[in-house]
């Protein structure tokens, strides 16, 4: 990813249309939804798992399992983008970044915290602010510091619309649990690949022109 063309992304601004996201999201969704649904059936089954029977492993699930499991609908959501065959055990792939990825989930998460426990409103901007992070170490290559500055910055130029964003994503999932719990099966899967669609639509640009040169 062109760390040039970033800057030029992040200098103009972003902007984007939260239906159009969603919307996106959920033919990525449609495209593979028996394998979108098993995954996260599965992932509840661990979790059920951790919470049942090894409470007090549970961080262990947390920090670092949890992080590349996550990693695993954008790396898959990426996958049908590009129009790539996918198999259930790509969701798995994940793993091939777990260092990059519970560091960044880990250090992200500290500071979050922090943010919350000292004014609150720190905390919540930078829950938003690293929205991407994840993201940018998968398909960015980025560090673990740059991939979380990037994401902040790039959420900094339009900061309440993310926030507007994560908010819908938030109430889509409430949404879910309230349908029996077997709505977040849907719901939990979509958020994700939206978030991944809304990384891919704001970056395509930076993406683009390495190919291009390559």
């Amino acid at each position: 990813m062109d760390r040039n063309k970033l800057e030029q992304i992040i200098a103009g601004g972003v902007d984007f249309q939260i239906q159009e996201i969603l919307e996106k999201a959920w033919v990525l969704f449609k495209a593979r939804a028996l394998f979108h649904v098993g995954f996260m059936i599965l992932i509840g089954s661990i979790q059920v798992v951790f919470v049942q029977y090894f409470e007090e492993f549970i961080s262990i699930y947390t920090i670092l399992l949890a992080p590349a499991l996550v990693a695993g609908f954008y790396l898959v959501g990426n996958r049908i983008n590009r129009g790539d065959y996918v198999d259930f055990q790509n969701y798995f792939d994940g793993f091939k970044y777990w260092l990059i990825v519970i560091t960044i989930n880990l250090v992200s998460g500290i500071l979050t915290v922090l943010g919350i426990i000292a004014l609150i409103i720190p905390g919540i901007y930078l829950a938003v602010g690293y929205l991407f992070a994840i993201l940018f170490g998968i398909f960015g290559g980025f560090d673990f510091w740059t991939s979380m500055e990037y994401s902040r910055r790039i959420v900094h130029t339009n900061w309440w619309k993310f926030f507007g964003f994560v908010l819908v994503l938030l109430l889509l999932n409430i949404a879910g649990l309230l349908a029996l719990l077997i709505g977040i099966l849907v719901t939990v899967p979509v958020s994700y690949l939206s978030v991944y669609v809304l990384f891919e639509d704001l970056t395509s640009d930076a993406v683009a022109e390495v190919e291009e040169s390559a």
